[in-house]
């Protein structure tokens, strides 16, 4: 991940604020699908993230739906593992 891209961390604001990807914006899942418009903004690349890969999993899916560049990145964990190693 040596590109710059746009880290969005779906998981809630509790597990969000008890540890995240520096530089990473919280979108709870069930907010996905009311922001589209403020996502699609956001710098692409975007790579989801959350705690093990299944929620960032279904927001990778609704948004690629929608015509937005973006991957699921997997567990927040090793989203930072591969920006630290990149």
């Amino acid at each position: 991940m040596s590109t710059k891209k746009t880290i969005i961390d779906v998981r809630t604001p509790s597990e969000f604020n008890g540890g995240h990807v520096a530089g990473s914006i919280n979108i709870p899942l069930h907010e996905i699908q009311a922001r589209v418009s403020e996502i699609k903004a956001m710098a692409q690349p975007i790579v989801l993230c959350c705690a093990s890969g299944g929620r960032s999993g279904q927001a990778t899916s609704f948004l690629q739906s929608q015509g937005i560049d973006c991957t699921n990145g997997g567990s927040w964990y090793s989203v930072q593992s591969e920006l630290q190693a990149g």
